[in-house]
């Protein structure tokens, strides 16, 4: 199979994808959110990136596992980034109900290997329940997982000011400036923002207890960790090892044959 198979479910038409049945092929379906990200990137960082990646991914699985992706679902659970403005936001039961018809409806053709790729950290503990409500409901091998946590190592070594990638920080804005330079503003010292560490992210909790509060409460600027230290080639090396940590991940055939 030749890097040159279309990967875009909406570049195909409806008989070459009753066709993609017949590879087994893996559905990837980019999640993301329209969310505030500082003063200096725009809303659609996450599902731009998890689109993009997942685009990446499927290109380099060709030979080992075909794998079609989807157009991105745009929006997600972001009403942690309300307060700082330019946030559109779903509450639960509405991303629930939009990404279970998606998976239905490719399940419906035929589809039996289908992962979301989530690119917001908003949508993790949701996403988790959804997909298993999904597989007892379907009784298929549906999978998920958040680009940064499956490339978790690759991350932790390329950059050079944060442990991980956070918010609008070293890692999301050095993405931008390698796919979409123009919609990045200007950087200096001033864009960076402290993270404290555990699921309150509250100083001097227990790090194993978890409270909702604002993003506000955090950074008053919408930033978790160092924009300043972005740079466009940081964010081609970012994209390069993410995507080849997804692609290795989703082609593993030991994830889809396992049972359910």
């Amino acid at each position: 199979m030749s890097n040159d198979v279309e990967v875009r479910w909406d570049r195909l038409t409806a008989p070459a994808l009753r066709d993609a049945v017949k590879d087994r092929t893996v559905v990837i379906i980019p999640l993301g959110a329209t969310e505030q990200h500082g003063p200096h990137l725009p809303t659609q960082v996450d599902w731009r990136s998890a689109w993009e990646i997942s685009l990446r991914a499927a290109r380099l699985m060709a030979g080992r596992q075909r794998a079609l992706v989807t157009p991105a679902i745009p929006f997600g659970m972001s009403e942690h980034h309300m307060s700082l403005g330019g946030t559109l936001t779903l509450d639960y039961a509405t991303m629930a109900a939009v990404i279970g018809c998606v998976v239905r409806s490719a399940a419906r053709h035929g589809f039996l290997r289908i992962f979301v790729l989530n690119g917001h950290g908003g949508n993790i503990a949701a996403l988790e329940t959804i997909l298993t409500e999904l597989t007892i409901e379907l009784k298929l091998p549906l999978a998920g997982g958040t680009y940064w946590h499956i490339a978790a190592e690759s991350i932790r070594g390329i950059l050079e000011h944060q442990p991980q990638l956070l918010h609008a920080c070293e890692a999301e804005t050095s993405i931008m400036q390698a796919l979409s330079p123009e919609t990045v503003a200007p950087l200096d010292a001033s864009m960076r923002g402290a993270l404290v560490p555990g699921m309150s992210a509250i100083q001097g909790v227990n790090p194993a207890i978890f409270r909702w509060q604002h993003l506000k409460t955090r950074s008053a600027i919408g930033i978790l960790g160092e924009a300043w230290a972005a740079t466009p080639e940081k964010g081609q090396r970012l994209l390069a090892a993410i995507s080849r940590d997804v692609a290795d991940a989703l082609a593993d055939q030991r994830l889809w044959e396992a049972p359910v």
